[in-house]
C-alpha cells in the first residue's frame, strides 16, 4: 500500500502511480483539499495496484471525482466507493457523468436503485445516427425552422432535449447539419467576419436582398422553448425536488412541506449597496425563472444587514430592474424583518455552547485564522463560560461596546480544512442608524449568520447562488443543524462574466469620479441601468442568458457575443426607419419645386404586424455623405458623377449630373441629380435617404447621435498596469451631430411608449390580482408602471446604419401630449444612442 503523503511532490508521485500523466498529476496536486481527498480514495480503494492498472482515462475521472467531492461533503466513503466501482467498470466514462453521479448521492442513500442511478448518470446510453436524425427532424418541424440561418439555435435546442442529455455533442452537430442539407440544400459558403461592412465593400444591393439576415418569425418561439429547456436540463434539471433536502430531524421536513405544499420557493437576495449589473441578470433569471417554471414563488429579499453602506436609491433601482426584466416577486422582504428572531437564535446558539463573544482585534483574528498560510488556532475567548458570553452579548446589544471592540463568533470546527468553518463572525457592533429599524439596534448580524436562517424562516426550497459561495455551504448547513431549524438546500451555479468589462462597485465609482464615464448609467458600462439607457431590450438580455445555459462552470463571455444576442433579438423586432448619419443635400433638378409624393413603406419587410409609415418624396432629399464618391471604380456601386443608384422605397432611381463644393475646403456640399422616371432598368444598388418637406415635419433632425465602442482596450482590464484605468479606451464614444431620420419616427415613438406602458400596467394589474401587493411592507419603494417605461423604449433600425434608441437626455414635448401635433418644438432636444451595430465592429475604437 502506498505510503502516506502530504507534500506536493509526494502527491504528484502518488497520482502518477494510478495512471495520470506528470502534468495532470501536478495539476491535481495544486489544491491541498482535493489532493487529500484523491490520496484517500487511492489508498482506500487500492487504485495504485499494478495488477489492475486504471490507465490514464479512468485516472482522470478519479481525479475529477476528488474535485467534485470538495463541493459535496455529504457523500460518504461508501457512496464514494460506489462511484469508484462504476468508474473502474467503465460505466461512468466522462467527467460530466462523474459530477452527476456525485450530486446524485447528495440526495440518495445506499443501497441505491441501480436503474435510477444508471438513467440519471447516462450509464449505458446509446443512440444511432438515424435516431438522432429523427429528433432533429421533429425539432425543426415543431419550431418552424426555415433555413440555415437557424443552424446554431437548432443545435443548441436539440442539445437541450432532455432525452439527449448524454448524446455526444459532436454527433448532434453532425446530425443537425445532415438534416439541414437534406431539408434546405447545401450550406452557402460562410462569409469571413473580417470583411468590411456592406457599405464599405459595395456589394450590389436591392430592396429584396437588403434584409436577408432578418430574424425568422420562429425565433421568438425558439427563445421561449430554450428558456423552458434550461429549467428542465443540466444543473437546474438535476436539482432536488422540494422536500428531498435532508433534515437533522424528520419533523422539520414535515413542517416545511406542510407550509409550502411541496411547491418551489427561491429567493434573490441582493445587498442594497449598489446598482445591479449584467451578472445579476443571470441570477434573477435563475431564481425567478426556476420558481415560475415549477409553479412556485420567488422572494425579492433585501439583505439589509449593513446600514453603513445602504442607500434608498439602491432599493428602488433593484425593484425596478427585477420588474423591468419582466419578473414579479412573490414577496418583497428584508433581512431586517427578522432581526428579533435572529437575535433570539443567537442567544440560543450561545446557550448551546455554539457561539461566544470575542474581543480580539481584527489583526489578532487574522493571525488566529492562520492568515491563509497556517492552520487556525483557537481564540483566547473561545472557551469562556456560556453565562459570560450571554452577559457580554447583552452588553453588545445595549451599546456598551464601540465598533470592533466585541464580536459574537460561531464556535465551529477549527480542524476542518474549509476556512468557512473557522469561527465566523455572527454579530458585530455598528454605530449606524438603520433605514427601517432606525436606532433600535446597536448590533447587526453578518451575511454568514443571516443568510441561511432567513432562508429557513421563509421556507426556501432551493437556495440558488453562484459558485463563490460554494465554500459557505458547509457553514450554512452547520448553523441550521446547530440550531435544529429547517435546513434549505444550497446549490451553486457558475456566475456570468463579460470579458472587457468592469462590474466592481468600487471600480465603477472610480471611473465615475475620475470622469471616464458620466455616471452609473453611462451606456458604455454594463450595469443594468446603463444597458437600459443604451436601449438594450430586457427580452434580449434574458434571451442571451438562457442560451448560455446554467451549470457549475463560470461563464466568461466576450462582449461581442452579448452584442450579437442583442442584434439577433432586434433583427426580428425593431422597426426600420430611413436614416442618414451625415447628410448630403441632393436636388433633383427635373422635379418641380412643389413636388411631393407620399410613399408608404413597411416598418419591417418580414414583420407586417409592425405596420407602415408614410414619408414624403420631394425635389430636395438628403443622402448619407458616405454614399457619394467623386471618383468611380468597378467595384463601387453607389453614387458618383454620371452614375445611377436606386433610393429605398422611392419610385425611381436618380443619376448624379453635377455637384457643388465649398470654395474654402473643397468639400462636396450638394449634388444635382436627375430622376430616372423613364425606362425600367433596375439599379445595381439602393441607398437610404430622407426628404425635405416642412409641412410633414420631414426630416426629423437629431441633435446628437452617440456611437459607443468598448470602454476598455483589452479583454482583461484588471491586468493593466498600474491599474485598470490604464486600459480605458480613449475613443469609446463618437458624437455625430445633425443626423436625419424619416418623419415616421414620430408615430413610431408614440406607439412604442403607449405599448410599453400598456404592457407594464397589465403586469402590475396581474400582480395585484395575484395578491403579491398584500405582502409589501409599508416602507417598500413603490415602482409604478410609468417608472418602467422610458424613452429607451423607442427603438428602431436606421436602415443600413445601426440599431438606435432615444436617450434619456432627450426632451420631446410632443410625446407628453399624445393627442397633439408631432414634431420638434422650441427647447426640444433629440439624442440617439447606438444600441448595437448591424454587424460586429472590426475593432473600432480599440
Amino acid at each position: 500500500m502506498p505510503a502516506q503523503v502530504d507534500s506536493p511532490d509526494a502527491f504528484t508521485s502518488l497520482f502518477q502511480s494510478i495512471g495520470l500523466s506528470k502534468s495532470k498529476a501536478a495539476e491535481a496536486a495544486k489544491s491541498a483539499k482535493s489532493a487529500t481527498i484523491l490520496k484517500n480514495i487511492i489508498i482506500s480503494h487500492d487504485l495504485a495496484s499494478e495488477s489492475d492498472p486504471l490507465g490514464e482515462k479512468r485516472a482522470v475521472l478519479i481525479a475529477a471525482l476528488a474535485v467534485q467531492l470538495t463541493k459535496t461533503p455529504n457523500v460518504d466513503d461508501a457512496k464514494q466507493g460506489y462511484i469508484v466501482k462504476a468508474i473502474r467498470e467503465e460505466k461512468l466514462k466522462s467527467v460530466d457523468q462523474v459530477n452527476v453521479a456525485t450530486r446524485f448521492f447528495e440526495s440518495h442513500s445506499l443501497p441505491v436503485n441501480e436503474a435510477e442511478f444508471n438513467e440519471t448518470c447516462g450509464v449505458g446510453f446509446t443512440i444511432t445516427a438515424d435516431q438522432l436524425g429523427a429528433f432533429v427532424n421533429e425539432y425543426i418541424q415543431s419550431n418552424s425552422v426555415s433555413g440555415w440561418t437557424s443552424l446554431g439555435a437548432v443545435i443548441s435546442g436539440v442539445k437541450n432535449i432532455p432525452s439527449l442529455r448524454w448524446a455526444n455533442p459532436l454527433e448532434i452537430k453532425n446530425a443537425v447539419e445532415r438534416v439541414f442539407s437534406q431539408s434546405f440544400g447545401a450550406k452557402e459558403a460562410s462569409k469571413s467576419k473580417a470583411k468590411e461592412s456592406k457599405k464599405e465593400t459595395d456589394v450590389p444591393t436591392t430592396p429584396e436582398t437588403s434584409d436577408n439576415n432578418a430574424a425568422q418569425a420562429s425565433e421568438a418561439a425558439q427563445r421561449a422553448k430554450s428558456r423552458k429547456v434550461v429549467f428542465e436540463e443540466g444543473f437546474l434539471g438535476a436539482l432536488h425536488k422540494p422536500g428531498e433536502n435532508p433534515q437533522i430531524k424528520p419533523e422539520l421536513h414535515d413542517k416545511h412541506l406542510a407550509v409550502t405544499g411541496g411547491r418551489v420557493y427561491t429567493r434573490f437576495p441582493p445587498e442594497p449597496n449598489g446598482y445591479l449589473h449584467i451578472g445579476h441578470c443571470k441570477a434573477i433569471f435563475v431564481d425567478f425563472g426556476y420558481a415560475a417554471h415549477h409553479g412556485g414563488g420567488a422572494y425579492l429579499r433585501f439583505d439589509d444587514t449593513n446600514p453603513e453602506k445602504e442607500e434608498a436609491r439602491y432599493f428602488t433601482s433593484i425593484i425596478e430592474v427585477v420588474r423591468w426584466l419582466g419578473y414579479e416577486p412573490w414577496k418583497i422582504t428584508y433581512s431586517s424583518d427578522y432581526f428579533d428572531q435572529l437575535y433570539e437564535l443567537a442567544v440560543e446558539l450561545i446557550k448551546r455552547d455554539k457561539a461566544y463573544v470575542c474581543h480580539c482585534s481584527q489583526e489578532q483574528m487574522r493571525a488566529d485564522r492562520g492568515e491563509k498560510v497556517a492552520a487556525p488556532r483557537a481564540c483566547v475567548h473561545r472557551d469562556r463560560p456560556i453565562e459570560e458570553s450571554l452577559a457580554e452579548f447583552q452588553k453588545m446589544k445595549d451599546g456598551f461596546y464601540r465598533p470592533k471592540e466585541a464580536f459574537l463568533r460561531m464556535k465551529q470546527d477549527l480542524a476542518d480544512p474549509n476556512p468557512k468553518m473557522w469561527d465566523l463572525t455572527a454579530y458585530r457592533v455598528l454605530d449606524s442608524s438603520h433605514h427601517r429599524t432606525h436606532d433600535k439596534w446597536r448590533i447587526y448580524p453578518t451575511y454568514d449568520y443571516t443568510h441561511c436562517l432567513v432562508d429557513s424562516f421563509e421556507n426556501i426550497s432551493h437556495s440558488l447562488c453562484t459558485t463563490e459561495f460554494m465554500t459557505s455551504r458547509q457553514s450554512y448547513e452547520w448553523l441550521c443543524d446547530a440550531l435544529e431549524v429547517y435546513k434549505p438546500k444550497q446549490s451553486e451555479f457558475g456566475r456570468l462574466n463579460l470579458t472587457g468589462t468592469i462590474t466592481s462597485k468600487r471600480k465603477i465609482l472610480q471611473l465615475v469620479n475620475q470622469g471616464y464615464v458620466t455616471g452609473w448609467d453611462d451606456p458604455r458600462l454594463h450595469t443594468v441601468i446603463a444597458l437600459r439607457r443604451r436601449g438594450v431590450p430586457p427580452e434580449a438580455i434574458l434571451s442571451f442568458v438562457s442560451t448560455l445555459g446554467v451549470s457549475t462552470a463560470e461563464t466568461n463571455i466576450q462582449i461581442g457575443r452579448f452584442d450579437q444576442a442583442i442584434r439577433q433579438f432586434l433583427e426580428g423586432t425593431a422597426p426600420r426607419l430611413l436614416m442618414v448619419l451625415r447628410p448630403l443635400k441632393v436636388t433633383i433638378e427635373n422635379l418641380p419645386e412643389d413636388y411631393v409624393l407620399m410613399v408608404e413603406k413597411p416598418l419591417h419587410p418580414k414583420v407586417p404586424e409592425l405596420g407602415t409609415s408614410a414619408i414624403p418624396f420631394t425635389r430636395t432629399i438628403y443622402i448619407d455623405a458616405d454614399d457619394f464618391r467623386l471618383e468611380d471604380s468597378k467595384d463601387y456601386f453607389r453614387l458618383a458623377p454620371g452614375k445611377t443608384v436606386g433610393l429605398f422605397q422611392a419610385p425611381h432611381p436618380i443619376t448624379c449630373t453635377s455637384y457643388k463644393t465649398d470654395h474654402t475646403t473643397g468639400q462636396v456640399t450638394e449634388l444635382i441629380c436627375k430622376l430616372e422616371d423613364k425606362g425600367n432598368k433596375k439599379p445595381k444598388t439602393y441607398i437610404q435617404w430622407v426628404a425635405e418637406h416642412a409641412p410633414s415635419g420631414s426630416p426629423v433632425r437629431v441633435d446628437e447621435t452617440r456611437i459607443f465602442y468598448p470602454l476598455f482596450k483589452s479583454d482583461n482590464p484588471l491586468a493593466a498596469v498600474p491599474d485598470f484605468t490604464a486600459d480605458v479606451n480613449p475613443h469609446s464614444m463618437d458624437v455625430v451631430k445633425g443626423a436625419m431620420v424619416e418623419v415616421g419616427f414620430w408615430p413610431l415613438a408614440r406607439e412604442s411608449l403607449k405599448n410599453a406602458l400598456a404592457e407594464a400596467k397589465a403586469r402590475a394589474d396581474k400582480s395585484k390580482a395575484d395578491g403579491a401587493q398584500q405582502f409589501l411592507d409599508p416602507g417598500t419603494p413603490v415602482v409604478t408602471p410609468e417608472q418602467l417605461v422610458g424613452k429607451e423604449c423607442i427603438r428602431f433600425q436606421g436602415l443600413r446604419v445601426a440599431y438606435f434608441a432615444v436617450d434619456s437626455d432627450s426632451r420631446l414635448s410632443a410625446l407628453d401630449n399624445p393627442s397633439g401635433p408631432c414634431g420638434m418644438n422650441q427647447g426640444d432636444v433629440l439624442v440617439l444612442n447606438r444600441i448595437v451595430s448591424l454587424k460586429e465592429d472590426a475593432g473600432k475604437g480599440a
